[in-house]
C-alpha cells in the first residue's frame, strides 16, 4: 500500500497536479504569510539587552514574520552543572551557549530552528538533550535531533496566525558518531541527528585516472577485480573521470527515501513545510555540490514550500522552483565565537597548552587555520566573505511566493575579537557588493535579483514560478 501510494503521488507530481492521495501539496497559508530565513546561529550569549549598534533593526525584521527560521549550531547548557563531556569526534570546534540564550532567541523572534548539523553532538547526548530542553521551555519549535532516527527525522510543527508550519531538518555534513538510528530487534535506537549520507567521489581527468590505476595495480596485495572503466578505488577513495577535476556526491538512497517521506508527511499535516539541509560540501566553494539542486527540487515536488541550505559559512545562490524558494546557503547570521570552554582536544589540535594559553587564543587560531579558503578570497576566516550574508524575507499571496526581499548584513569582521559576530543591516557600497555577488551566484539557476534601496528583490507574477524545469 505504501509503495502504491508513493507511485500515485509521484505520478500526480509529474503531471503538475496540486493534490496527492491524502491531501493538498499546494501551499495553503493565508495571504500575507511571511517567512524569514537566516543561516547559521553560532552564538554564545544573550544579545538583546547588550550594546550592539544596529542589531535592533535586524531584530525588528525577525519579529515581524510569521515564521522566523535559523540553524541552531550551538549547544545550550550551564557548564557549572552540566553532566556531559566534550566528545572525541566534534564538528571542528566546541560550541557552547549560556542557558539564557533560549529565551533571548525567542525574544528576537525565532520560533523555528534546525538542529541537525556537524555540532549536534559536540557535547554528547547530554548536550543535545539539554539544548532540546532549553528550546522547548523557550517555546521554540525545533527538528533534526532526537533519541532515535524516527524522532530526529520527524517533522515538527508551529502554529501561526496565517497557517501551520512544519519543519524537517537533516544534515549531509555530520560526525559519523552523531547519526541517529532506530531500534532493530533487541538493539535499542541511537540518539543523534537526521543524516543524509553522501558517497564522495573525486573527479579527475582521464589521464589522471590511468596514472592512479597504475599506482593501485602496483601496490602489494592488490587483487584485480571487475570495475567500471571510468572508476578506480585507491586507499578507500573512489576516483572517476570527468571534464574538470573536483568532487561528486551521491546521496544514500535509503536516507533520501526517509527524508522525502517525512517531508510528504509534514506537508500532509501542515499548510507550509520547510526542508532544511546542513551541507558544507564542498565547503570552500560558493557553488552547491552536484547532488543538491536535483535533491532540493525533489523535496519541493514532495511538498516542501521552501528549501533552506546552510553550513559552508558563506552565501550561495538561490533558485525559484515551482514558485518556491531554494536557498543553497544563507551563510552566517551569528558568528559570535566566544567559546568557553573549548575542550582539551582543540588545545592539542592547535598546539596550545591549557596551562599557558587561553580559550580565546585557541579560538583565534582555529578561525585562522581551521576553515578552508573560499575561491577568489584571501586566507580563511580573515576573509570578510564569512562575515557577510543576507536575511531572506519571503512573502506569500494567493498560496504562492509573491516577493522575496534580501537584506544584506555584516557581522563585524573589523571589530575586536570579543565584539565580532553580531549582524547589522548594511547600506551603500558594501550592501551593493553583497547583493551583486548574490546576483551572480544565482544566475545559473535562472534567478533575476533586482536591487532597490540597498535591498535585493525577486518578484513573481501571479501564476508564474520563474522555474527552469
Amino acid at each position: 500500500m505504501e509503495q502504491h501510494s508513493n507511485e500515485i503521488g509521484s505520478r500526480l507530481g509529474r503531471q503538475g497536479e496540486n493534490y496527492d492521495t491524502v491531501g493538498s501539496i499546494a501551499t495553503n497559508v493565508a495571504d500575507g504569510f511571511t517567512m524569514v530565513a537566516v543561516g547559521d546561529l553560532i552564538v554564545s550569549r544573550p544579545l538583546t539587552k547588550g550594546h550592539h549598534p544596529g542589531f535592533g533593526d535586524v531584530v525588528k525584521i525577525l519579529r515581524d514574520a510569521d515564521v522566523t527560521f535559523g540553524n541552531m549550531e550551538s549547544l545550550i547548557f550551564d557548564i557549572r552543572s552540566f553532566q556531559g563531556s566534550p566528545q572525541a569526534e566534534y564538528g571542528g570546534c566546541y560550541h557552547v551557549s549560556l542557558p539564557e540564550l533560549g529565551p533571548d532567541l525567542k525574544a528576537m523572534g525565532f520560533n523555528l530552528m534546525s538542529r541537525a548539523n556537524n555540532h549536534t553532538l559536540d557535547w554528547g547526548v547530554e548536550g543535545m538533550r539539554e539544548t532540546s530542553r532549553v528550546l522547548d521551555e523557550s517555546g521554540i519549535v525545533h527538528a533534526g535531533a532526537g533519541d532515535s532516527l524516527a524522532e530526529a527525522g520527524a517533522a515538527r510543527f508551529l502554529e501561526t496566525a496565517r497557517g501551520r508550519a512544519a519543519l524537517v531538518s537533516f544534515a549531509a555534513t555530520f560526525e559519523r558518531s552523531a547519526r541517529a538510528c532506530d531500534p532493530a530487534g533487541e538493539a535499542a535506537g541511537r540518539p543523534g541527528l537526521n543524516a543524509l549520507r553522501l558517497a564522495q567521489r573525486i573527479v579527475v581527468l582521464p589521464e589522471m585516472l590511468e596514472s592512479l590505476r597504475r599506482i593501485r595495480n602496483a601496490l602489494p596485495g592488490f587483487k584485480p577485480d571487475r570495475e567500471a572503466a571510468n572508476l578506480v578505488m585507491l586507499g578507500g577513495v573512489t576516483y572517476k573521470t570527468g571534464d574538470k577535476a573536483g568532487y561528486s556526491y551521491e546521496p544514500n538512497a535509503r536516507d533520501v527515501a526517509d527524508i522525502l517521506r517525512n517531508v510528504r508527511r509534514g506537508k500532509q499535516f501542515s499548510d507550509f513545510c520547510i526542508a532544511t539541509n546542513h551541507t558544507h560540501e564542498p565547503d570552500w566553494s560558493q557553488e552547491p555540490a552536484d547532488y543538491e539542486q536535483s535533491f532540493a527540487r525533489r523535496l519541493i515536488d514532495a511538498g516542501a514550500d521552501a528549501y533552506i541550505g546552510h553550513g559552508p559559512h558563506l552565501l550561495r545562490g538561490l533558485e525559484i522552483y515551482r514558485g518556491r524558494p531554494i536557498f543553497y546557503s544563507l551563510g552566517n547570521f551569528f558568528f559570535d565565537a566566544l567559546r568557553t570552554p573549548v575542550g582539551a582536544d582543540m588545545f592539542e589540535t592547535y598546539d596550545k597548552d591549557p596551562r599557558v594559553d587561553t580559550d580565546a587564543e585557541v579560538t583565534v587560531d582555529e578561525e585562522a587555520k581551521g576553515y578552508p579558503t573560499p575561491e577568489g578570497f584571501s586566507n580563511s576566516l580573515s576573509s570578510p566573505i564569512y562575515y557577510e550574508s543576507v536575511i531572506a524575507l519571503s512573502r506569500f499571496e494567493q498560496n504562492q511566493l509573491a516577493e522575496l526581499r534580501l537584506y544584506p548584513i555584516e557581522l563585524g569582521n573589523s571589530k575586536r575579537f570579543a565584539n565580532r559576530g553580531i549582524p547589522r543591516l548594511l547600506t551603500g557600497p558594501q550592501a551593493k557588493a553583497i547583493l551583486e555577488r548574490l546576483q551572480k551566484l544565482s544566475e545559473p539557476f535562472g534567478t533575476q535579483i533586482g536591487i532597490e534601496n540597498d535591498t535585493g528583490i525577486v518578484r513573481l507574477k501571479p501564476g508564474s514560478s520563474l522555474s527552469r524545469d
